[in-house]
């Protein structure tokens, strides 16, 4: 079979097994449950409850929250205009969700919110290996505490997530960005310093250079590296207060037995982040696993009279699988029915569609041929299936009110009544 029409390019389906396309190797719709649902198991146990937010949002919210210069609103967006108002599809989730916590009054459910997402995101950025223009995000928002414990907290439950796997090999770096006020005046020493070295600068850095110097700090450019190396940091423009609250996150997660370092030029993309900043990477990744931090002015930038303190993290799925891949994770294999039904001749066929329904309402899992193939066809199916049991049915047994059941691991048969078959598969599936 063929078709002129692909998936876009930065996009990918989701099939019910593994494949391969573009040396890109894409996990069946089974791995991606397993780990979606064992996500969901970590927070539950952290008492996160889940948050859905919808797929698109007015584009001045987006370029309000995440910062009209950052890449993401420059650069990466997805957005079009109808009638008066102008759309884009959601490049990320931290944004949405403060939105709807203050649409919503999500305080009054509580002083504190522990919110979890999942979900699918959208840059239109250049795809590389575990990114891509239609992403997958989950993350974690806690909202409405302003103690250091929350910040350890989203730490925890980020870690506890990719423990959870058995991931090793992971590095936590830790940072603060301070107050605006700090951060403002740490802007103009470092670009103070990098003027008269502009010349020296990528294309992306002298660009930065006038929007938002930070940036220029997450520079992956080795000879860029090496320039900031004399250049002005962070820490040193940090008041008392600010040292403080950083200083207890870091001995907040320190308690919690999890490693990391402190590294002060680290940046996160997105401008809502002030306070604790963090990110968590992998050797099998050119790129942060995932990244988080505080952002108590979001709520101001959309409105809210007062600032809400708030803290969370946000990780990439695809990313999430490359590490499991190269780390030669074994994922569960597709769940198999409980039983095939073969059905010869007509009569027995529209028996075995009648049985299946009676069967599932019943919790069974069934499976059963849908093209009138040949028994030896339809054996060759149930074989594939995986099904422990298989039950044979033609125009004798129909007549007799019996039918066949065979074990597939043993290679026995035997027959016996139709009445009897729904207590044998649960006894065989019980054992």
């Amino acid at each position: 079979m063929q078709t002129s029409f692909r998936n876009i390019k930065g996009t990918f389906d989701v099939l019910p097994q593994d494949y391969t396309a573009a040396g890109n190797q894409t996990h069946g719709s089974a791995a991606w449950l397993f780990v979606e649902r064992r996500i969901r198991e970590v927070f539950e146990r952290f008492d996160f409850r889940e948050i859905r937010t919808p797929m698109f949002e007015p584009t001045e919210m987006i370029a309000r929250g995440v910062g009209e210069t950052s890449d993401i609103v420059t650069k990466e967006m997805f957005a079009w205009t109808k009638g008066d108002t102008n759309y884009v599809l959601r490049p990320e989730l931290t944004a949405p969700i403060m939105r709807a916590y203050l649409q919503h009054r999500l305080d009054q459910q509580g002083p504190v919110q522990r919110l979890s997402y999942l979900g699918p995101c959208f840059r239109a950025e250049r795809p590389a290996r575990g990114r891509f223009r239609q992403f997958h995000q989950f993350g974690a928002e806690i909202i409405g505490s302003a103690d250091p414990r929350a910040d350890a907290e989203v730490v925890a439950v980020l870690m506890a997530i990719y423990g959870a796997f058995g991931i090793e090999n992971l590095r936590l770096r830790i940072n603060t960005l301070g107050t605006p006020e700090e951060r403002t005046a740490y802007k103009a020493a470092l670009r103070t310093f990098l003027t008269p070295r502009q010349e020296a600068l990528s294309d992306i850095s002298r660009e930065r250079l006038d929007k938002n110097p930070l940036r220029i700090l997450d520079t992956k450019l080795e000879y860029e590296q090496a320039l900031l190396e004399n250049a002005p940091i962070l820490t040193d423009f940090l008041g008392q207060e600010t040292r403080a609250f950083f200083d207890r996150v870091c001995s907040y997660v320190h308690d919690l037995g999890i490693p990391f370092v402190t590294d002060p030029k680290l940046v996160r993309g997105l401008d809502y982040y002030a306070h604790t900043t963090f990110e968590l990477e992998s050797d099998a990744l050119n790129g942060a696993l995932a990244g988080a931090g505080r952002y108590d002015l979001l709520a101001k930038d959309f409105g809210n009279p007062n600032p809400v303190p708030a803290v969370g993290f946000a990780a990439g799925m695809e990313r999430l699988f490359v590490v499991l891949s190269d780390a030669g994770y074994v994922f569960p294999e597709v769940s198999a029915p409980d039983v095939f039904l073969v059905a010869i001749g007509n009569e027995a066929e529209n028996w075995a569609f009648r049985k299946a329904q009676s069967l599932r309402k019943n919790d069974i899992r069934v499976a059963f041929d849908l093209k009138g193939r040949s028994m030896k066809a339809q054996m060759r199916e149930a074989d594939r299936s995986r099904a422990p049991l298989v039950v044979i049915v033609g125009d004798q047994e129909l007549v007799s009110e019996s039918v066949n059941l065979k074990n597939m691991a043993e290679g026995t048969q035997e027959t016996i009544p139709e009445l009897d078959l729904m207590h044998r598969i649960k006894r065989f599936s019980s054992k």
